[in-house]
């Protein structure tokens, strides 16, 4: 009796429970199946068009517009060499000096022809003179005044061409002294002393290194943009050049920077490579850098008006390519394909897939799926940075290295994500 009490209990919690578990499960299936997801908390951006200042780099070569070939301009033996090969000089040193012996020579023959033909003038003179009072007083013919008229001209010209001689020698005396035609670092010597100098010969080159020129070619959307910038007002930014030597490490990069100005900006696309010519110049104070050096030029403030751009933390690579969250008008994140353009530091250009007004997730991209209701939050202008699972920063030990402006804009971040904390 008490066995089959106990049997029949056992039974009735069985089916209690089991009646329990059936409401418990129906219940679920009416409310989804499971508990419903919260609402993810980002910080979301609204696109608009505006101005983004991108820093561009191209490959260039240092170039010395004011290089000079020092000749040799008259003949003679090599005598002296007044310089140290590979040093500076200045404008007007003395660099050669070739054998002036012969050219003092002609100068003093020269001279004298001068005192000679000017003693033909003054006898010419008085002859004149005499016969024109003579035919005055009808003593001589009118012939023998007008010979005597012409015998002075001749005189008189072939004076002037023996100054003109005269000077042409002492011309030609002066260039047996070669002095530097500009300042700057001269070559070694293309003659040793003692050899003939045989005009036009070269003797040295110099090279001015301060300041120095550098030539590259820009993309023509590039160019477009600064001549933009530079009718709107905007050229003292536009203009702005840095020089950097390739393979520079990063911890002496900014040492062997020069700063510059962009100087000439061409007037035609190349139609082969669609490029424009540009040059600019930089004081080389240092004479670090040398004409022929292949080196970078950036310059860090080429504008794109009117452009939409989003933090590229934002755009994720999806099946079908690029990929932004948009917060649609239920407040749920759907995806939206976008083509990409160009990079502004912690920035990516759009340029397709993104509309004006367009919601974008900006923050805590790797917990949004698509279809998660988003709790909007503001967007500071800050773009956050990258967590790994641990929490940490990623980009830390890349900042560490150069990158002050991406630590900057985190450690910027961080801290207003604080202060939210704190006003909380």
């Amino acid at each position: 009796m008490n066995g089959t009490l106990g049997f029949g209990g056992a039974l009735l919690l069985s089916l209690a429970l089991a009646a329990c578990g059936g409401d418990d499960k129906q219940s679920a299936q009416q409310g989804g199946g499971q508990p419903q997801k919260p609402p993810a908390k980002a910080e979301v951006m609204e696109v608009e068009a505006h101005d983004v200042s991108l820093s561009k780099e191209y490959p260039a070569q240092i170039r010395s517009n004011r290089e000079v070939t020092v000749m040799g301009r008259v003949e003679g033996i090599l005598e002296a060499r007044h310089y140290r090969e590979g040093s500076m000089v200045e404008k007007g040193d003395k660099l050669f000096t070739i054998e002036q012996a012969p050219y003092e020579a002609t100068v003093a023959q020269n001279q004298a022809d001068v005192q000679s033909a000017q003693a033909e003038v003054y006898r010419a003179q008085r002859d004149a003179e005499r016969y024109q009072r003579l035919y005055n007083q009808n003593s001589v013919s009118q012939q023998q005044r007008d010979q005597a008229q012409a015998d002075l001209r001749t005189a008189q010209a072939a004076e002037a061409q023996a100054k003109a001689a005269l000077d042409s020698a002492k011309i030609d005396l002066s260039y047996t002294e070669v002095n530097a035609p500009v300042s700057g670092m001269i070559s070694l010597s293309q003659i040793n002393v003692g050899n003939l100098v045989q005009p036009p010969q070269e003797l040295a080159t110099i090279t001015p290194l301060n300041p120095i020129e550098v030539r590259f070619s820009l993309p023509a959307d590039d160019a477009f943009s600064l001549r933009q910038q530079r009718q709107q007002g905007d050229a003292e930014r536009a203009d702005v050049a840095v020089l950097t030597a390739p393979g520079t490490e990063s911890a002496s990069r900014e040492a062997l920077q020069l700063q510059g100005k962009l100087d000439f900006l061409g007037s035609r696309v190349d139609e082969s490579t669609s490029t424009v010519q540009a040059e600019a110049v930089f004081q080389n104070d240092d004479q670090l850098f040398l004409p022929g050096q292949f080196v970078r030029v950036k310059l860090p403030n080429v504008m794109r008006y009117d452009v939409y751009a989003v933090p590229a933390i934002a755009v994720t690579e999806g099946l079908k390519g690029p990929q932004v969250f948009v917060v649609n008008g239920e407040g749920k994140a759907e995806t939206r394909f976008v083509s990409l353009g160009e990079i502004a530091g912690d920035w990516q250009i759009i340029t397709e897939g993104l509309n004006p007004g367009d919601r974008v997730v900006v923050s805590g991209i790797g917990s949004v799926s698509a279809g998660d209701q988003i709790d909007a939050q503001p967007f500071n202008g800050k773009v956050p940075q990258p967590q790994n699972n641990a929490g940490e920063n990623p980009s830390q030990e890349a900042d560490a290295q150069g990158g002050e402006g991406v630590e900057g804009a985190h450690r910027d971040a961080q801290e207003a994500k604080d202060g939210q904390n704190g006003a909380n």
